[in-house]
């Protein structure tokens, strides 16, 4: 049995972006019949969120489409570098900001940005929706859809 691939998402307050990729990966993971080979989560870099669900717009959009998005918010840990294989950040201030929690850069070998995943697109970061409209959490959802997709390949690849 191959070793699990642990994958960490990253965003700022771990409510929108980043939870939407963990639901979004384990339920397609689930589907493909590869959950025993792959270990997601999501967090923050901020604190503000600590405990909560994702927001309630982001649950929504995304159970419209089949996900349940229920973890709760957390703050990154200095741990997280050694316990992920994967760190995908949403934006380039994320991977800015993971920097006061790494213990050596060699932690930093592991982060990229979510969208070096997303095929057929040209959408560097993830936008963050959260003071936007709903298209926004619609194309979160899209961009997660497609960035997921090319996380699983990697994950069968390997």
């Amino acid at each position: 049995m191959p070793k699990k691939f642990r994958v960490l998402f990253v965003c700022l307050g771990n409510i929108c972006r980043s939870p939407a990729a963990e639901g979004v990966l384990r339920h397609l993971a689930g589907q493909r019949g590869l959950q025993d080979r792959v270990e997601v989560d999501s967090a923050g870099t901020g604190d503000w969120h600590g405990g909560d669900l994702p927001d309630a717009r982001m649950r929504q959009h995304a159970a419209r489409r089949g996900y349940d998005l229920s973890s709760r918010a957390r703050q990154v840990r200095p741990e997280d570098f050694a316990a992920f294989d994967l760190i995908l950040v949403m934006d380039r201030q994320n991977r800015q900001d993971l920097r006061e929690f790494v213990r050596s850069e060699h932690d930093l070998l592991r982060v990229r940005l979510f969208c070096d995943f997303v095929t057929d697109r040209s959408e560097v970061e993830v936008p963050d929706p959260y003071y936007g409209g709903e298209d926004g959490f619609e194309t979160v959802l899209d961009l997660v859809e497609n960035g997921c997709e090319g996380i699983l390949r990697k994950i069968q690849a390997a």
